[in-house]
C-alpha cells in the first residue's frame, strides 16, 4: 500500500489519513465526502505524498466500510468506555490502528508496526494519556487474535562500536 519504505513518509501518510478520518467523523460520517475531505487535508501539507492519494483514499474508504465492525471491536476492547466517551482523535486512531492490525497487509505493515504507529499518532495528536489508552486497547485486540507476528525478527541492530 505504501509507495515508499521511508518511515517519515509512512507517518505522514497515516497523519493525513487520520486527519481525514477526523473530518469524516466530525461531519457525521458522510462517505461521499471522503475525497473532498482528503483533498482539503492534503492541501495543508506541503510535503504530502500526493502520489499516495489513491492509496490514502482506498484506506479511508476501507475503514469507513468497516466502521461498524471496528467500533464494535473498540467497545469490546475498552468495555468501560463507550464510543461516545472516547475522544474523536483517539477513536479514529483506534479505527486506523485496528484496521491495519486486523485487515491490513501484514507483509507491508506487520502487527507490531501497526500498534506502534497508532501509539505514535496518539502521542502526536492526542492528550497526555492517549498513547497509553491506544496501546492498551489495540494491545488487547492483538492478544485476542493470538499475537500474529509476535516472533517476527525485526531488522538486526548495528553492533555497538566501542568509543575508544
Amino acid at each position: 500500500m505504501y509507495n515508499s519504505n521511508d518511515m517519515a513518509n509512512r507517518h505522514l501518510f497515516r497523519t493525513i489519513v487520520l486527519q481525514t478520518l477526523f473530518q469524516w467523523d466530525m461531519r457525521d460520517y458522510k462517505n461521499v465526502e471522503i475525497p473532498s475531505y482528503l483533498d482539503y487535508i492534503i492541501e495543508f501539507f506541503n510535503d504530502a505524498p500526493v502520489s499516495d492519494k489513491v492509496d490514502m483514499q482506498k484506506l479511508i474508504v476501507s475503514i469507513a466500510k468497516k466502521k461498524l465492525v471496528l467500533d464494535e471491536i473498540i467497545e469490546k476492547a475498552a468495555p468501560e468506555w463507550s464510543l461516545e466517551k472516547i475522544g474523536i482523535v483517539d477513536r479514529n486512531i483506534l479505527r486506523l490502528g485496528i484496521y491495519e492490525l486486523l485487515f491490513g497487509d501484514h507483509a507491508a505493515v506487520p502487527p507490531k508496526v501497526a500498534i506502534n504507529e497508532a501509539v505514535e499518532l496518539g502521542k502526536q495528536f492526542g492528550g497526555p494519556k492517549t498513547s497509553k489508552f491506544i496501546n492498551g486497547v489495540i494491545g488487547a485486540v492483538y492478544r485476542e487474535i493470538g499475537e500474529p507476528g509476535k516472533d517476527m525478527v525485526t531488522r538486526k541492530k548495528i553492533n555497538e562500536i566501542p568509543y575508544e
